[in-house]
């Protein structure tokens, strides 16, 4: 087998695994944003991005051409992410066999198909998979420079790759540190023309550094949630659920107690290759995490379990030398016996989160907008009213269904509709409250209200149109969200 073959067989088969059932899940909110977002004009994308999402802008263009050829169904729009998977897979295979061979590099690649995040990444219409496989073939690129003392072309190559990365993703000026920290480590023969590279980097994205910081309000929502959590960084980052989290942990602490044990013996240098690839993959897993979380307890929120993406490859990285560690004892039978069996347990670990990744309702806690839509379209009739609930935060308004799906809606008067999301410089429709839209009801006996389903008894909408005259008619319970019927005699 040809050392190339690994690489394209792993990324297409985790590529294949990634996209199987993409198109069962519904959006949701951040989806919706990129869907939406892609279906405006190029006038109307460009005046959005010079208010909002400018950090998500190269994304947004590259699947705004996309959608215009394939459409914007949930499997074309997540068929990009199910593709940099693939990449992203397939470049932790290079990576690795490049440092200590193809044996560990295949177990990396099989471990990057299995781990949660990977598979979430590659249902997700965003630029999270595109972003991992930019990082991580970056990271093969300043590898090989680093090991192997770069030309001045590579290393102005790098620099271009490092600052397009974060054109499509900011959080990816992260992995510049990264690699700083590994040539300051590891290679220092090498940190100068690593430095000047980094200055490139640095200018050339400055643009899209000063777009992130002038629209830095956009991410203040996670000042009001709590997701820097010990559960999050330990579990959810990249594991999803606590089985896979015990597994993924324990193998990864076996790959750093190899480590330290060998540079206790001072022989560490005899294991150089292995050596310097623990490391930086620790640095890769453990450094940006705990940026995010200094500058979100002491600056401004900033993490999320999803900025941290990118560094999925270094989890499979270092759960691969944790197999490693384990059996490397063993005979060369035993070996191989015990490395499939420890790849079936987190397989098995791993399987449920990938069913319940592709559930119809697997988003955002039950996001059901796309049977809302196929609902409505059964039941309502052209001439119709409609109306949604104003109570939830932008991501999760039920309106997104329309604005998602709006042939389902054809023909139905949408009363509160202020101004369309594609005519303003901001993500979602306005709208006037509902309490002012009832009164343009006139001669309207028929009325949907959209309503994201809450302990009360009846949603606000509901009683509000009552109280006009209306009464319920039918009352259907999708998932979350429970649409209304109303007549007026």
């Amino acid at each position: 087998m040809r050392l190339a073959y690994p690489a394209t067989i792993l990324g297409t088969i985790g590529a294949l695994i990634g996209i199987a059932g993409s198109w069962i899940p519904s959006y949701w909110g951040d989806e919706a944003a990129s869907v939406m977002s892609a279906n405006r004009t190029w006038g109307s994308l460009a005046t959005l991005l010079t208010n909002v999402d400018g950090v998500h802008g190269l994304y947004y263009a590259f699947l705004h051409l996309w959608v215009g050829v394939f459409g914007s169904s949930e499997f074309s729009t997540r068929l990009p992410s199910a593709i940099g998977a693939g990449f992203m897979i397939a470049g932790t295979v290079v990576l690795v066999r490049d440092v200590v061979g193809t044996k560990t590099a295949v177990v990396a690649g099989i471990i990057s198909i299995l781990l949660p995040r990977t598979m979430y990444m590659a249902v997700e219409a965003r630029s999270y998979a595109i972003g991992a496989a930019a990082a991580v073939w970056v990271s093969v690129l300043v590898l090989r420079l680093l090991r192997n003392g770069g030309t001045r072309r590579g290393w102005i190559a790098y620099a271009i790759a490092a600052a397009a990365s974060m054109y499509l993703f900011l959080y990816l000026g992260l992995l510049l540190i990264v690699h700083g920290v590994v040539a300051a480590t590891l290679y220092r023969r090498e940190l100068r023309r690593w430095g000047l590279s980094a200055v490139i980097t640095v200018v050339l994205a400055l643009p899209i550094i000063i777009v992130g910081f002038l629209q830095r309000s956009q991410i203040s929502f996670l000042a009001r949630r709590s997701y820097a959590t010990a559960s999050n960084v330990l579990i959810k980052q990249w594991f999803d659920a606590p089985l896979i989290a015990i597994i993924s942990w324990v193998l990864i602490v076996a790959a750093i107690g190899w480590l330290i044990w060998r540079l206790t013996r001072r022989d560490a240098w005899a294991w150089r290759d292995r050596a310097h690839l623990t490391i930086a993959g620790v640095v890769w897993l453990a450094l940006p995490t705990a940026i995010l979380l200094i500058v979100n307890t002491t600056v401004s929120p900033v993490y999320n379990v999803r900025y941290l993406t990118f560094c999925t490859p270094a989890a499979a990285i270092l759960i691969s030398l944790g197999v490693v560690t384990l059996t490397e004892r063993l005979t060369s039978k035993t070996q191989l016996t015990t490395t499939v069996l420890l790849l079936a347990l987190l397989a098995a670990a791993c399987a449920p989160a990938y069913v319940s990744q592709r559930g119809p309702f697997a988003k955002d806690g039950g996001s059901d907008w796309r049977a809302v839509a196929t609902y409505v379209h059964d039941h309502a009739g052209a001439g119709q009213a409609i109306v949604f609930d104003q109570s939830t935060k932008p991501s999760r308004n039920p309106r997104l269904a329309m604005n998602l799906r709006p042939a389902e809606f054809a023909g139905l008067l949408d009363v509160a509709l202020k101004t369309p999301y594609a005519d303003r410089a901001w993500l979602w429709d306005s709208v006037i409250p509902n309490r002012d839209a009832v009164d343009l009801l006139f001669g309207v006996s028929d009325v949907w209200a959209v309503e994201l389903t809450t302990n009360a008894a009846k949603a606000d909408d509901v009683v509000l149109l009552e109280q006009h005259g209306y009464r319920i008619e039918s009352t259907e319970r999708v998932h979350r969200t429970t649409v209304y019927h109303l007549i007026k005699e």
